[in-house]
């Protein structure tokens, strides 16, 4: 559900040069940021999972050289820890602060299982990151952002007036509907409903969800 940023750019230093005009006279290129380079990295793990991330193919598509990733990183497992906290950042907390602003807690739901089904069929990065699910640096990344997402949804059904535990069942069932809906959008996309389907899919899925036992 990531979409990798535009980069924010600053200005070269070290090994990418100094700033102002170099010895040939041209004005220095931007430096890459290490948000840039933890973007570059998600946009890798979506397209080859966390085998894409290395530093010189990362560095020719960023228009770099190595001196700008070793600026910003010590070696390419702090480049995958940064990586996973923008994607923790970018896609759940962010999202959870933007569906805050939703008036209502049934309003927040259908806002959100609409905008993460969508944008999880457009964006690959959740299904390579569930495939390294067993990934020292993956795995508790991956319990904390579920926990959290999880516990979310259930607050809201829990401000609709369900009962802890039934709030807790009806969030996890909301979360693998979601997950399942993500894995299907790239393993079997046909499958899926489509452009104005997908609005009326939604609407079926919560209400099931907000059906009374």
């Amino acid at each position: 559900m990531v979409q990798a940023t535009n980069p924010a750019h600053g200005e070269h230093v070290g090994g990418e040069g100094r700033r102002g005009r170099g010895a040939s006279g041209s004005r220095s290129r931007p430096r890459l940021s290490a948000q840039d380079w933890a973007d570059a990295a998600l946009t890798a793990i979506g397209e080859g999972g966390l085998a894409a991330v290395a530093v010189e193919p990362l560095a020719a598509r960023l228009g770099t050289t190595k001196g700008s990733f070793y600026w910003h990183f010590a070696n390419r497992e702090a480049l995958i820890e940064a990586a996973l906290a923008r994607w923790e950042q970018t896609n759940t907390e962010a999202i959870i602060t933007a569906v805050d602003r939703q008036e209502g807690p049934e309003r927040r739901l259908r806002h959100l299982f609409a905008e993460v089904t969508r944008a999880a069929e457009e964006d690959p990065l959740e299904v390579a990151l569930l495939a390294t699910a067993a990934h020292p640096q993956v795995a508790p990344v991956l319990r904390r952002v579920t926990d959290r997402r999880i516990a979310y949804v259930a607050q809201l059904f829990t401000d609709l007036g369900y009962q802890p535990r039934a709030a807790r069942d009806r969030a996890l069932l909301a979360y693998t509907s979601y997950l399942g809906h993500t894995q299907l959008s790239h393993a079997v996309p046909e499958s899926l409903p489509r452009e104005v389907d997908h609005s009326s899919y939604v609407d079926w899925v919560v209400e099931t969800l907000l059906r009374p036992s």
